[in-house]
């Protein structure tokens, strides 16, 4: 009997387990092997009780020799746990190149298991898929099948740790910011970082090339001259324009008229003007219409409720009245875009309100309503659009209308919709629009940057400025009130407001949000029912809030900047700034919601020691607009350093001491009477060469006559001519000069007396 070191009784367990196991099989099917199932005597039936017969036992019980006999009497169940927990008897494994090792080697490769065969196959199988799905690979490259091993989860797996390690080594700039990736945070006064808005960038339209579109004639000037009007000289036109006070640049600028009665409208729209009770047009009206009505590019900057928007409003009608009439599927004839959805609404409901007499659709879209409604209505066909650039760019990608028919395009609040970061929707909507449309900027505020980048979708524009650019209306009365402690802001409200509200409504502005919710918390507490407005309510909120406010239902309303522009509400009396603005020009459009269309109106800035920096431009623009600067304001904007060096000195100027000439410098003196008679010789010859001068020819009239008079005079004062001439005439005096005798080698020359008089020594300041 040969000695066989591996011991097989110890797999004789799981082989039990696996027998225990196939009973579960579906014996209609193929079934399985005998190596899974065990060997089984023959002529030996499966018990039919539920315990292991003494065969059994027998059969797998391990030799006397290998273990004891008490042992070789338990259970099946018992052993098996048994044989886990004896870890002393291990199964022998040969070392690595033995004659065991290689025999059970060769018996291994003799007897595969059938499982482990099937499961080859399957991964061939899946390998060959694999490939054929991948490239093909060359004939002279064999294709290597790769080998088959089993892999543990827990061990051969990356845990988190690695798979970290893994991912930073294939990404080594991961997680490193760019130091110019990342906009800077802004702090409020308690030092706090103000978070980031979110803004949610619209891609531009892509651009057209319009060479390849044919657009359809159309007519722009429809401007007929009043008789009136062309009776006026040029300098009748320069005392009205002066008059308005409006400043007009630009080729062939037409000239301004003082009645509804020049423009020449028809019956229909006058009698719409009178029921709207316009008395007369404005300046920026009266400029600005006769220009429009002649087809000509527009920038109109002019104050806060100067009745900008009719003025291209009722130039548009008559535009609109020419065209022919819309199709299916053509866009609006005019376009006009506002930077915010309360200044969309404003103009959208004037735009309505003269174009119904003609029976002109109008539709307004912005952002925060219902883009499905909007995109209806457009493809029903609308003559006038007033959209937000945002939301227009959506409709025209949505393919729910086009710029094809337009030809009359409105930027309103242009520098707005610049500042706000709109400039490449803006520049891509009116790279949309026909290249000879008729184009029209208006703004109460408009730098020379941003000027500079609306020119350039504009052609041969007339540019009308009412006043000074950005200035406040001189209509309305500011008063600035410096308070010490922010709490006594609330207390001067709570006393003012009674008598504001007898006036009419109040408009409330308030920088921050939270803010405006606490104030408008605190006056319904104090039994003053007031709305609010701000950013964060929803777009049919804030609209319901507008028109109650519009309707009187409530007369107080709390908003913040969203309310400051295109808020046109002519019962607002007062308004109160009780937080400064951001900026100058927020701070002009805020005053500007009251005093609209003519009327008188009050507005009341309430400023604390936090806001030096920004008095300063408040102070400028209360003397632009010729109001009262309080003295305690005055004092706190000298506070600020950028104004306290900018602001121009006033009182008594410097007294501008004369004499001293250029390069003077008094020299210390060798006694006490020694300085004072330095003095007074320097005086005296000062006073000398300015008596010569005057008789003379005057003041010296540029630098080089400057340089001569004041080293004549520095000259005069450090140096005395001699009085003693008698060493001009030799042999009077021995002792103060003698003339040496000639040498007698030298020959002779006779006196000349012409050469006496030139070896005179003449000065040359005489």
């Amino acid at each position: 009997m040969s000695k066989n070191y591996n011991f097989t009784p110890f797999n004789y367990g799981p082989q039990k387990s696996q027998q225990q196991q196939s009973k579960t099989f579906n014996y209609s099917s193929v079934p399985p092997p005998t190596a899974l199932t065990g060997s089984r005597q023959s002529g030996s039936r499966p018990p039919k009780v539920s315990y292991t017969p003494v065969e059994a036992i027998a059969q797998h019980v391990m030799p006397s020799k290998y273990g004891s006999k008490k042992r070789a009497h338990l259970c099946e169940a018992e052993g098996y746990f048994d044989d886990d927990d004896q870890t002393e008897n291990l199964e022998y494994i040969p070392a690595e190149g033995s004659p065991s090792a290689k025999r059970q080697q060769s018996d291994d490769d003799d007897e595969e298991d059938p499982l482990d065969v099937f499961m080859a196959n399957l991964e061939k199988t899946e390998t060959k898929t694999k490939i054929q799905q991948q490239v093909t690979v060359t004939e002279s490259e064999p294709v290597q099948t790769p080998q088959t091993k089993g892999v543990r989860a827990d061990i051969d797996d990356m845990d988190d740790e690695e798979s970290y390690y893994k991912y930073m080594e294939e990404n080594p700039m991961a997680g490193i910011l760019d130091d110019n990736s990342g906009d800077e945070l802004d702090y409020d006064e308690d030092g706090n970082p103000i978070p980031p808005t979110k803004k949610r960038y619209i891609d531009p339209l892509p651009p057209i090339d319009h060479s390849e579109i044919k657009y359809a004639s159309f007519e722009k000037n429809f401007y007929v001259i009043h008789d009136e009007i062309a009776a006026l000289t040029k300098v009748q036109k320069d005392d009205l324009r002066h008059k308005l006070g409006i400043k007009v640049t630009g080729a062939a600028a037409p000239s301004p008229v003082c009645s509804f009665a020049h423009f020449n409208f028809d019956e229909s729209l006058m009698k719409a003007i009178k029921k709207s009770e316009y008395v007369s047009p404005t300046p920026i009206q009266a400029q600005a219409i006769p220009a429009a009505l002649s087809g000509r590019d527009l920038i109109g900057i002019a104050k806060t409720g100067s009745g900008k928007t009719v003025a291209f409003l009722w130039p548009l009608l008559v535009h609109i009245l020419d065209q022919p009439h819309l199709k299916p599927g053509d866009g609006p004839i005019a376009l006009i875009l506002a930077p915010t959805r309360e200044l969309s609404i404003q103009i959208y409901n004037e735009a309505k309100k003269f174009g119904k007499i003609y029976n002109i659709h109008v539709v307004c879209c912005y952002g925060g309503g219902n883009k499905y409604e909007q995109s209806k209505a457009l493809e029903e066909g609308a003559e006038i659009v007033v959209a937000t650039p945002g939301r227009m760019i959506d409709m025209i990608k949505m393919k729910a209308t086009n710029l094809m028919r337009c030809t009359y395009l409105v930027l309103d609040e242009a520098d707005k919709m610049f500042n706000l970061g709109f400039e490449p929707q803006v520049r891509s909507i009116c790279n949309h629009v026909n290249p000879l449309r008729q184009t029209l900027l208006f703004s109460a505020t408009f730098k020379k940057r941003i000027e500079k980048l609306a020119r350039d979708i504009l052609t041969d524009p007339i540019r009308i400025v009412q006043g000074d650019i950005g200035e406040a209306n001189q209509d309305i009365t500011q008063h600035a009130l410096v308070f010490e402690k922010p709490e006594h802001k609330w207390n001067w409200l709570l006393t003012k407001l009674v008598g504001f509200l007898s006036e009419g409504s109040v408009l409330i502005f308030v920088t921050k949000k939270l803010d405006s919710e606490k104030i408008a918390a605190d006056l319904n507490l104090k039994e003053f029912p007031c709305l609010l407005l701000h950013g964060d309510i929803e777009q049919a909120e804030r609209n319901k809030t507008i028109m109650a406010f519009k309707k009187k239902d409530c007369d107080i309303l709390v908003a913040t900047d969203v309310a400051s522009r295109g808020l046109d509400i002519p019962h607002i009396k007062n308004v109160i700034n009780y937080d400064m603005a951001r900026d100058i020009d927020s701070h002009t459009h805020r005053i500007g919601r009251t005093a609209r269309g003519g009327e008188k109106g009050t507005a009341y800035t309430l400023v604390t020691d936090k806001d030096k920096e920004m008095v300063g431009h408040l102070v400028r623009n209360l003397e632009g607009a010729n109001q009262y600067v309080p003295d305690d304001l005055m004092q706190l904007a000298m506070q600020s350093s950028w104004f306290r060096k900018s602001r121009f000195t006033g009182g008594k100027g410097k007294a501008i001491v004369g004499g001293a000439g250029l390069g003077f410098r008094e020299r210390p003196a060798f006694g006490g009477s020694g300085s004072s008679s330095y003095k007074q010789t320097f005086v005296s010859s000062s006073s000398n060469t300015q008596k010569s001068a005057s008789s003379g020819s005057g003041l010296p009239t540029n630098r080089l006559e400057a340089l001569k008079n004041a080293f004549k005079s520095q000259y005069a004062s450090q140096f005395k001519t001699s009085t003693d001439k008698t060493w001009e005439t030799p042999g009077t005096n021995q002792k103060v000069f003698t003339k040496p005798p000639v040498p007698a080698n030298l020959p002779h020359q006779p006196p000349n007396d012409s050469s006496d008089d030139q070896k005179k020594k003449r000065s040359r300041w005489n």
